[in-house]
């Protein structure tokens, strides 16, 4: 008995020296980004930085307002999770609850993968196709808008989400299941009155982690959004996102410039959101254990 335990303390210290070494990165990070971030704010306010629309960070004197990105951002993530997130439910419904066994193990596959397309493709294929149709189509000024970043994006959330909520559909008991159909409710209203709500914390996780990928993502919306720093009034017009902002002029700001401290506050933005959305996801986590 003693020996079993001094076994199970090996594992226990390997996760927990991983786990430390993770969290320590994270903590460096943020304040390396800190740091970086900083001096900026010497040179401008919090209310330009937040209110104000101009990004004109090369001009004398140099402007800051990062308005225009955040809500490039914000309108890229919330339009592709609008279209992505019925598309990813109605999936992991039919793959639990109506697919049948032997095209579930095709289907499953082949979504799982699918979210390891990568972003950099889609974003060519944003470029050298849709642009082109949407512009022959809809005769809009420029195909690379939010509209077609949306859509790419969309396509890169439905598998993250798709597997994820099928996972938290799966497993709710069979017993649930077989306790509605014998009180005489049909397969939908077990599907629609127990199995989702059943499920619905980890729906929402998924939800939640899909929307955290949007955020985060660079490829896509640097390809096919446009790099306009301007607030969407439309669905064709062009937008430029902080992710986009950051991998686009990064390379060419001098270093420790007004410039590249603005970028890293950007950063620092897009990391606090990102956190933020991580402890929303955390929440629902416990309130959905509560609850069961």
């Amino acid at each position: 008995m003693e020996t079993t335990l001094r076994g199970d303390r090996f594992p226990k210290l390997v996760v927990t020296i991983v786990a430390s070494i993770g969290l320590a990165v994270m903590l460096f990070i943020l304040f390396f980004l800190v740091r970086e971030s900083y001096p900026i704010l010497l040179e401008t306010s919090l209310t330009e930085l937040f209110f104000s629309t101009q990004w004109y960070p090369t001009y004398d004197p140099p402007e800051f307002g990062m308005l225009s990105l955040i809500a490039g951002s914000l309108s890229v993530t919330l339009l592709a999770s609008l279209l992505a997130v019925p598309v990813s439910l109605f999936l992991a419904v039919f793959l639990s609850e109506v697919c049948p066994a032997t095209l579930r193990e095709i289907l499953k596959p082949v979504v799982e993968i699918l979210g390891f397309f990568p972003s950099v493709v889609l974003g060519f294929i944003g470029m050298v196709v849709i642009a082109p149709w949407m512009v022959s189509t809809f005769e809009v000024f420029t195909g690379l808008n939010l509209l077609n970043a949306s859509a790419l994006m969309g396509i890169m959330i439905v598998p993250i989400v798709a597997s994820l909520a099928e996972d938290s559909l799966g497993s709710v008991p069979k017993d649930l299941r077989d306790a509605s159909y014998a009180l005489g409710a049909t397969r939908l209203e077990t599907i629609t009155r127990v199995v989702v709500p059943a499920a619905l914390p980890g729906i929402l996780q998924a939800i939640l982690l899909g929307v955290m990928r949007a955020i985060g993502e660079t490829m896509v919306v640097l390809m096919a959004a446009g790099g306009a720093a301007i607030i969407p009034r439309a669905l064709t017009d062009p937008v430029r996102p902080l992710t986009s902002a950051i991998a686009a002029e990064m390379g060419e700001t001098p270093v420790g410039s007004d410039h590249y401290h603005a970028l890293f506050f950007a950063g620092l933005l897009l990391l606090l959101l990102t956190l933020a959305l991580n402890l929303a996801a955390l929440r629902i986590e416990k309130r959905g254990r509560r609850w069961r």
